[in-house]
């Protein structure tokens, strides 16, 4: 049976009407894994990917398990040289630095001045990173520049799966004192109060980041974060310059 014409023509205009719908489908959004440090810093830079923040050791373990990544962004050299030397991402690229600090709540109710406070007077609870997270690594490393592991023997210690929720610990008050990143003292504001620790005793604190999915939308969001503009949305929210720079 020969249809009228213009139902022909109706049918071929829903046709092409269809095909030009599937072909203006925004694409996903890149699926970030970030180091919990950096989340309030990435989504100032690029407010359109999924993120993941959490422990850089903890990211890297779900990511060799095939969680969905397309970029992988960590507080520490180890993880992501890892996933390379794996043949699992792309080159990792440095992108920022950081300093660890010492936070107390507000009011200071445990009486830390320093860190020799630590050593003497009151046994105080100390929160600090987990000894497989980087800010846990940074903190151990530091305190053995200066001669004062014994401090978290001496003293109460939880330790914290990621740096947001060891800062969080301290800002509430269940801690007297805590080791965190200076980007994470200063996100939590008036909450807490912070000691800077001497430059000599700081350890080399690297971010780098790679793509998992070698995509030119991860690629693309990697060369945001280094671009001038992510540089200077970093050294807002505290981050330093590159190591060496």
């Amino acid at each position: 049976m020969r249809l009228p014409r213009q139902f022909l023509c109706a049918a071929l205009a829903a046709v092409a009407l269809g095909a030009a719908g599937c072909g203006s489908e925004a694409p996903a959004p890149v699926t970030v894994y970030a180091a919990a440090s950096l989340r309030d810093v990435f989504p100032a830079i690029d407010t359109t990917p999924r993120y993941n923040f959490a422990g850089s050791n903890q990211l890297l373990t779900q990511i060799e398990r095939g969680a969905p990544a397309d970029v992988f962004a960590s507080a520490s050299a180890k993880e992501p040289e890892a996933l390379y030397g794996a043949g699992r991402c792309s080159r990792p690229v440095a992108f920022a630095s950081n300093a660890v600090v010492l936070i107390v709540p507000v009011g200071n109710p445990g009486k830390v001045t320093s860190l020799d406070s630590l050593t003497s007077g009151p046994r105080r609870r100390l929160a600090i990173g987990t000894k497989d997270v980087p800010v846990g690594k940074y903190t151990r490393e530091l305190l053995e520049s200066a001669g004062l592991s014994a401090v978290l023997t001496r003293n109460t210690v939880s330790n914290e799966a990621n740096v947001a929720s060891l800062t969080s610990k301290v800002a509430l008050g269940s801690a007297d004192a805590g080791f965190a990143y200076n980007t994470d003292a200063r996100s939590a504001g008036d909450r807490v109060e912070v000691i800077r620790l001497p430059a000599e005793l700081q350890p080399k604190i690297e971010y780098l980041l790679c793509a998992v999915r070698q995509t030119a939308a991860a690629q693309a969001f990697i060369d945001k974060v280094t671009s001038d503009a992510g540089r200077r949305a970093l050294e807002r929210q505290g981050f330093g310059p590159l190591p060496g720079t």
